[in-house]
């Protein structure tokens, strides 16, 4: 009896012990599944960003276009939003050659000029707006000893996606439209 009571004994404490390494296993087995779960949360966030940033770079917009008709265009007797009819580039589609108004297709920052070449005999005066608020100016004025006169201007717009950005030509002024002089472009810089 003795010797079975020893055996008993001895066969509870294996039997405790592994009851111990269990659920030590058990505790590891939680924390391995907690951090194959916190690396798949991270791996999915990881992909997340790696599809923005794809989508970014995807995103690429970037115009010019011209007037493109023959002899000087204008005055008229209201300011007048130009058609920049002559399309040279259309990235992204975002200008519009039937309105002449450039729409964002995305948010961000975007960078625009507009160019003129006109006669000295008339003032020469364009706009650009950022939807219906005047962003820059460029001007030159008429002139009887002067021929021809140049002029451009730049500038950098944070636009929303929708924002509307177009060139108007001041009331009686005018800019030559043949030969590619007067110009408006822009393209996308970063997207917000």
């Amino acid at each position: 009896m003795c010797d079975l009571l020893k055996e008993f004994g001895a066969m509870t404490e294996k039997l405790k012990a592994m009851e111990t390494r269990l659920k030590d296993s058990e505790t590891r087995l939680k924390d391995s599944e907690t951090r194959l779960n916190n690396s798949e949360t991270r791996l999915k966030d990881s992909e997340m960003q790696i599809l923005e940033l794809r989508n970014k770079e995807r995103t690429k917009v970037i115009f010019s276009a011209t007037i493109g008709t023959g002899g000087a265009f204008g005055p008229f007797d209201t300011d007048t939003t130009l058609i920049y009819r002559t399309v040279i580039t259309n990235i992204g589609n975002a200008y519009s050659q039937s309105t002449g108004i450039f729409v964002a297709p995305v948010a961000g920052v975007y960078y625009f000029t507009m160019f003129f070449h006109a006669g000295g005999e008339h003032e020469a005066k364009l706009y650009l707006y950022k939807n219906n608020e005047l962003m820059i100016v460029t001007h030159d004025h008429k002139s009887k000893s002067e021929t021809a006169d140049n002029g451009g201007n730049a500038v950098f717009l944070q636009l929303q996606q929708g924002d509307r950005v177009y060139v108007k030509l001041a009331a009686y002024c005018h800019v030559w439209g043949s030969n590619y002089h007067t110009t408006f472009s822009g393209f996308l810089v970063s997207q917000m």
